[in-house]
Formats: C-alpha cells, sequence, structure tokens
C-alpha cells in the first residue's frame, strides 16, 4: 500500500481526487478493542506505554479507513513536566491537585525538554511514523483551554476564576499566556522532529470568550505561536473549539493553514468570515452520527458540497465523537464522503 498523502494535499489547497476525512476521538470509548484496553490501563498509562499507545493510534485507521491518524494522547500530558499536578478522572476530565491562581504559581512553572521530559510521546510517533501509511497529526491544547483547567482546578462552565484573573490581574495572565505559548512551541515543534506530518492546535473552550476579550487577552499568543512555527515544514491547524463562530474574523491572519470549525456555522459562512487564506475542516454535529442514515447522507452531502466550493477541505466533526457513536457508523460515512466526493471531483 502506497503512502496515502491526501489529507495533507487538502491542506494545502492542492488537488485531490476525494475529500479527506478523520474525526477528533477517533480512537476511543466508541471501539470495543480500546474499552478492552481501557479494562487493564488507565488513558494516561495508555499515552506512557509507547507501543500500546500507537496501536490506539492505528486502530481507528485500519477499521474506518481516513486519510490521518491523530496521536493518542491527552492535552494535559505536557503540563505534567511543567509541574502541574493533575489526575484525568472517569466523566469528569483533568481535576488538578492545586489551581494555579497567584504569582507564585505561575513563577514555578518549568519549561519544558520534550526529548527527557515526554521521551514516550516522541517515542509513540517514531513508531507510527514508520507503520503508518496515511499522515500522522501531532496535537497540542491551546493556552486558553490549558490555561482554564489550570486556573479552575478542572472543568468549568462558566471559567469565573480564568476571566477574573484575565481582568483582574492582566500582567500576571499575560504571564501565563507567554509560559504557555513556549511550551507549545517547544513541544510541537519536537513532535514534528519525530515524524508527525501535520499538527493541531485544540482550543477546545475558547468559544467562552467575546470577541473583544479573544482579541486581547488571547489572540497575541496565538497569533506568536503560529509565527514561530510559519517555516514548519507541516500543516498546521488550529480548532477553536464549540461556538467559536463569532471568533472567526479574528483569525484571518493567524499563520495556521486549516482552520476547523464546528457545526454551529455553516462551511461556507465559516470561509466568509476567515476569509480565503486558509483551508477549512469541519464540521458534522456529532450527535448526526446516532440519526438514522438517511439524515446522516444528507447533511454529509450538504456538508461535501460547500467544502468543495473552494479549495482546501477536510471533513472532520465539529467536536469528538461521543461513546455511544456505532463503529460501523463512522465507517459507512467514511466510504460516503470518499466516494460521494470522488464522483463531483471527476465532474468538474
Amino acid at each position: 500500500m502506497s503512502f496515502n498523502d491526501t489529507f495533507i494535499r487538502a491542506c494545502l489547497k492542492q488537488e485531490i481526487e476525494h475529500v479527506p476525512v478523520w474525526y477528533m476521538r477517533q480512537a476511543g470509548r466508541y471501539q470495543a478493542e480500546y474499552r478492552e484496553i481501557r479494562k487493564k490501563h488507565t488513558l494516561l498509562e495508555i499515552c506512557r506505554i509507547p507501543e500500546l499507545c500507537a496501536e490506539v493510534t492505528i486502530l481507528p485507521v485500519q477499521q474506518l479507513g481516513v486519510d490521518a491518524a491523530i496521536l493518542f494522547s491527552d492535552i494535559m500530558v505536557p503540563l505534567g513536566p511543567m509541574g502541574v499536578k493533575y489526575d484525568i478522572i472517569e466523566k469528569r476530565g483533568p481535576i488538578l491537585e492545586t489551581p494555579f491562581r497567584n504569582a507564585d504559581d505561575i513563577a514555578s512553572l518549568r519549561n519544558i525538554e520534550p526529548e527527557e521530559d515526554l521521551s514516550y510521546v516522541l517515542e509513540t510517533i517514531q513508531i507510527l511514523a514508520r507503520e503508518l501509511k496515511v499522515p500522522l497529526i501531532g496535537f497540542t491544547g491551546a493556552p486558553f483551554t490549558l490555561a482554564s483547567y489550570m486556573v479552575e482546578g478542572g472543568p468549568s462552565r462558566n471559567y469565573i476564576r480564568t476571566k477574573q484573573m484575565m481582568y483582574g490581574q492582566p500582567e500576571l495572565w499575560n504571564r501565563l499566556m507567554e509560559k504557555l505559548g513556549s511550551m507549545i512551541v517547544t513541544y510541537l515543534k519536537a513532535q514534528i522532529s519525530a515524524g508527525a506530518g501535520a499538527v493541531q492546535i485544540f482550543d477546545s473552550w475558547a468559544g467562552a470568550l467575546a470577541p473583544e476579550d479573544y482579541k486581547q487577552y488571547v489572540y497575541p499568543t496565538m497569533k506568536r505561536i503560529f509565527q514561530e512555527l510559519k517555516e514548519v515544514p507541516v500543516p498546521k491547524i488550529y480548532f477553536g473549539g464549540v461556538s467559536s463562530g463569532e471568533l472567526l474574523p479574528l483569525w484571518n491572519d493567524l499563520d495556521a493553514d486549516v482552520m476547523g470549525i464546528d457545526w454551529r456555522v455553516s462551511i461556507r459562512e465559516g470561509r466568509k468570515r476567515i476569509g480565503n487564506n486558509h483551508a477549512i475542516q469541519g464540521n458534522l454535529d456529532p450527535t448526526m452520527l446516532l440519526a438514522p442514515w438517511s439524515k446522516l447522507e444528507s447533511k454529509a452531502k450538504e456538508i461535501i458540497d460547500q467544502g468543495l466550493e473552494a479549495p482546501g477541505f477536510v471533513f472532520n466533526l465539529g467536536h469528538g465523537i461521543f461513546p455511544e457513536v456505532p463503529g460501523d457508523m463512522l465507517k459507512r460515512l467514511t466510504d460516503y464522503v470518499h466516494e460521494y466526493s470522488h464522483s463531483v471531483l471527476n465532474k468538474q
């Protein structure tokens, strides 16, 4: 089997034979094989065992026929070497032993040395780079999303303490953003050196911010991150999480190759808001995967048709897969995206 670079070409707005597809959380709890592995290992244990982590990453590529793999990991992983003590609790998410809320807390954060601190991640990537016949996507969390966990001490609905720091202690907030931004650049460069063929920055909770707050408190760090990654020769993706449609115009001049959007904004409208500088990734509502096939097929067709209105489109979800999703529905959807988009492209 030859290497399938369709995903890379779509990210770079080059000619493709079919629309590439991958899914956020495509390795995870909807898979019986993954659930069996989780009976013996925690999520973090899987991340720290390279051979097992590679197996989990490869599984959906084999089962679904997707055009890219995404490294099985968690956005909290690089925070450990920085001095953040946390655990990931089932059905709750990351929980910190001590939240970061004052100057001493922020000053205690260390710079990471990926080759030493996160060698298991890089070893996993090296294994996958040898074994995969599709590109591997490395990833990290974005500064705001990581900071929200650090300041709140865990998941939050309203991000009260996070915004309290932003508004009330902007110098402290900016120091936290600076440290997280530097970590992200270092971590992603190490993933790319190890063999990642693309990278994605997940800003899962940025949609909690008003555009003017994002522009003042987050945008400068995101601008710096992508500027420092600009010359790295792999596609770079920014996913602003759910309810981030009002932020899209702010992303126009970020040096990312691809912008991921959620389902609340159509692909056509997303392109209008972001402009023509980027490829677009998205944006099926994950709950559609639980709908009857006729409904899912109709929605997928609409998304593909809008995606093909301009060069540079990757089919994905607007957020991650739910555990309740049947794997055979994902396989059927993947095949449909490939077959339908191929037929459309052949007519053009």
